[in-house]
């Protein structure tokens, strides 16, 4: 980015939104700081951060020098995200609201509000990567494969990719640290969010007991022998391991599916049994960075983040629906979750897995 720009830095507290900022200011760009407070249930619980985030966020704008606002976007979050996010735990899926969150907060609500700031463009502490090539904005991994987020960025449209950049894609996370303690940043060792934005480091049972009914039901083999109780379909996940609390000799018991007809949580014996190996998923709810993929097409997919890239071929795809046929099967394929396609490094999209 050569010319100097207006630009709205979505500023969280943490480390990569801080260095985004003065990276921005030190090129020479007019920065404006944007703190943006999501949730409000429980600004007092023992494991809410955001006051603490938002002191570290006007911190950084002193130091930095440069002027930040608090914005709150908590009614649309919980319009858009958070409504989601208990339908599907309702269903019996899995959701992934940082995907939603991306799309719906950080690249609407809040490019709205940098757009009425004046901005050109919002910059982000993500690590992933833009591309403009013939009037088109690829969105691509991050240098940093370890930090790459690409994944949750899928569902940006060509107008949301062409107002935003990501001034951490060619920077590893290393590197963020040190020139965040070379600048006297005071969260350069600030450790990183983990879990869902709005549950944080709470105890996962007892924020969904507030807003969900328990449902307790069998556990089941899928030949119908009873294991134990669970105490709900949404405290579970395909794959998990730990808290199933069924002891034995041999192998340890995983979730393989969910017969939600009939409450009962499906487990199986071992991590390579049939029934958590996938060779085929299709997805609903389809967002693509660029144009829809023909069918038949060779791609490379991930179904949650952290995985590794694994060879597909979309063998079916139309405005409703992708279908995706992996060379190897794969792992506890979870339903509510979200496959993302790749082309190399290019991410073109997905959907949510059915």
């Amino acid at each position: 980015m050569s010319s100097k720009k207006r630009i709205v830095v979505g500023l969280s507290g943490g480390v990569d939104s801080s260095v985004t900022a003065w990276l921005l200011k030190q090129q020479g760009h007019e920065v404006i700081g944007v703190f943006m407070q999501n949730w409000e249930d429980d600004n007092d619980d023992e494991y809410c951060s955001i006051k603490e985030d938002a002191a570290d966020a006007i911190a950084v704008a002193d130091i930095v020098g440069i002027d930040i606002e608090i914005v709150n976007f908590a009614k649309e979050y919980k319009d858009r995200v958070f409504k989601y996010f208990l339908d599907e735990y309702s269903a019996g899926r899995t959701p992934n609201p940082d995907v939603l969150c991306n799309a719906e907060i950080k690249f609407k609500a809040f490019l709205d509000y940098a757009v009425d700031l004046g901005a050109e463009v919002i910059a982000t502490g993500h690590y992933a990567r833009k591309i403009e090539r013939d009037g088109k904005h690829y969105l691509a991994k991050a240098v940093d494969d370890t930090k790459d987020q690409s994944y949750f960025l899928y569902r940006l449209s060509q107008s949301q990719l062409s107002k935003a950049i990501f001034p951490l894609g060619d920077i590893r996370k290393t590197e963020v640290r040190k020139l965040a303690e070379e600048a006297c940043l005071p969260n350069f060792a600030k450790k990183d969010s983990t879990g869902i934005c709005f549950i944080g480091e709470r105890p996962f049972r007892e924020f969904l007991n507030r807003y969900l009914p328990r449902t307790p039901g069998p556990m089941v083999t899928p030949e119908g022998r009873v294991m134990g109780q669970h105490e709900g379909l949404m405290y579970h996940t395909i794959g998990q391991r730990k808290g199933l609390g069924i002891g034995g000799q041999g192998e340890p018991w995983f979730v393989a599916d969910k017969d939600i007809p009939h409450n009962k949580l499906i487990v199986v014996q071992g991590h390579d049994h049939p029934l958590l190996l996938k060779p085929e998923l299709s997805a609903q709810q389809l967002s693509w960075t660029l144009d829809q993929p023909s069918a038949l097409g060779r791609y490379s997919a991930k179904t949650r983040y952290r995985q590794q890239d694994a060879a597909c071929t979309v063998v079916a795809v139309d405005a409703e629906t992708c279908t995706v046929h992996f060379d190897e099967p794969q792992w506890a394929v979870t339903p509510g979750q979200s496959v993302v396609l790749y082309d190399g490094d290019i991410c073109l999209g997905g959907g949510v897995i059915q």
